[in-house]
């Protein structure tokens, strides 16, 4: 991680999730973190999930060189090529990547302060938008990134189908989307099972998760996030014009789907 120039001061920005809630909750909790990343000031993540589940990651990950990125990850970036849109883009890895192999890559993220890290690293188009705003007014594009477990930012079923339908309409006739998920029934742990349980209860998808992230004294608010498995990955495709075009697995639970046009 570099940080060359100072960035200017976080401003208070509605949060992906807060619906326009109190301005409290509408500090982007998440565009912090990738500044205080970016500084090398602090670089844990937590996420808490709505079960009371926690989980303490490494921000660092949102850095990584390409030689640090996991064996899916360098697969799957060679199935692109053309003009690229990088959904969730966080601190830009992925897009500066592609754009440095000479590729043109517009990346989104929600996030201001994620979008300004990125530029600081080098990322040329970066916008901040929610995939909700994505639409053909963007252009048409070649590939559609979502690495990252990215696909999960859909949140549930009917987002997922309605967002799909609107990538193809936006997408060349030979476009590919890299989705990288992980299969939430790939587990041994019995408070994951039990989650599981009680979403399926409540007619969710066993991987739709309730999480917040948070930073300090700081958290977004509640927001879903979906993991599937294989088959329901093919069930949310159906009827959206994209099919599985192959699979790149990783030795645990996580893989990447190529989608590509039916």
């Amino acid at each position: 991680m570099q940080f060359s120039e100072a960035l200017p001061p976080l401003v208070l920005t509605k949060s992906p999730f807060s619906g326009g809630r109190s301005v409290i909750e509408t500090l982007d909790t998440f565009g912090q973190f990738l500044v205080s990343c970016h500084r090398m000031e602090d670089t844990l993540e937590i996420i808490e999930r709505d079960d009371g589940f926690i989980k303490v990651g490494d921000g660092s990950r949102y850095f990584t060189s390409p030689e640090d990125w996991p064996s899916h990850q360098r697969s799957a970036i060679q199935y692109i090529n053309g003009k690229i849109l990088d959904v969730g883009c966080g601190a830009g890895s992925h897009s500066i990547y592609c754009q440095n192999q000479g590729h043109s890559v517009m990346a989104i993220d929600i996030s201001p302060p994620a979008i300004q890290v990125a530029q600081r690293r080098g990322l040329r188009d970066g916008k901040v938008m929610s995939v909700t705003e994505v639409d053909p007014t963007l252009g048409t594009f070649d590939a559609i990134l979502m690495l990252g477990n990215n696909f999960g930012i859909f949140g549930d079923i009917k987002s997922a189908k309605r967002l799909l339908k609107q990538f193809h309409r936006m997408t060349s006739p030979s476009a590919r989307i890299i989705a990288e998920t992980k299969d939430p029934h790939q587990t041994s742990e019995q408070c994951h099972k039990e989650y599981h349980r009680r979403n399926r209860a409540l007619g969710r998808l066993s991987g739709q998760i309730r999480i917040r992230i948070r930073y300090k004294n700081l958290n977004t608010p509640w927001f879903d996030y979906l993991y599937v498995s294989k088959v329901e990955m093919k069930q949310i495709l159906e009827g959206t014009g994209w099919h599985i075009g192959n699979y790149i697995d990783t030795p645990g639970p996580g893989y990447i789907a190529v989608l590509e046009k039916a």
